[in-house]
């Protein structure tokens, strides 16, 4: 399978991607002292993958933010169960209660390079199944002390190769991993 799964999300230093609620104040605030312009790398990574995929509950709360971020790039939700999909959001947006390891093989043989994995427990899942290539992680520079953490427990180690970190004026330090596969 040629194929890359990727993750590139923020972290508050302490390693939570939202409050215990799913807020992302923090986050909100912290992006105020970006300098225009400023996007820590996100949109040349955006335009490298094919398919987006997110966890039900990151993709409720990206519906919360009103417009729709990702225009017509093909999302995936990982859900259990059916979710609603706003009409305007139906020729981009699917669902599946495939395991990780499947999704990947399914979109590989439709001619996917490259997968951006988003949310917390999607991001936790795809790793457990050894699906994660390479990790992208902002930390910015809050301590919450609480919330929803990026990992979770694990059955075993996951070891990474260290690509490059970037440091930011704004404060920001920006961790690029490879995941080494056994």
């Amino acid at each position: 399978m040629n194929l890359r799964a990727s993750v590139f999300i923020a972290t508050s230093l302490d390693r939570f991607i939202a409050r215990t609620d799913g807020k992302l104040d923090w986050l909100d605030a912290a992006n105020a002292t970006v300098p225009e312009g400023e996007d820590c790398g996100y949109h040349a990574f955006f335009e490298s993958i094919d398919f987006l995929i997110m966890g039900r509950k990151t993709y409720e709360q990206v519906l919360s933010f009103g417009k729709w971020p990702y225009g017509t790039k093909p999302v995936i939700v990982l859900s259990r169960n059916k979710i609603a999909i706003p009409e305007q959001l139906a020729q981009t947006v699917s669902d599946s209660s495939e395991s990780p390891k499947d999704l990947c093989e399914r979109l590989s043989k439709v001619g996917a390079k490259r997968l951006y994995i988003d949310g917390g427990i999607t991001i936790q899942r795809f790793l457990a199944e050894g699906m994660i290539n390479d990790l992208t992680i902002t930390v910015i520079p809050v301590i919450l002390g609480s919330g929803i953490p990026l990992f979770g427990n694990l059955k075993k180690d996951i070891t990474l190769k260290h690509l490059a970190t970037k440091t930011y004026d704004f404060g920001f330090v920006q961790l690029s991993y490879e995941v080494v596969k056994d």
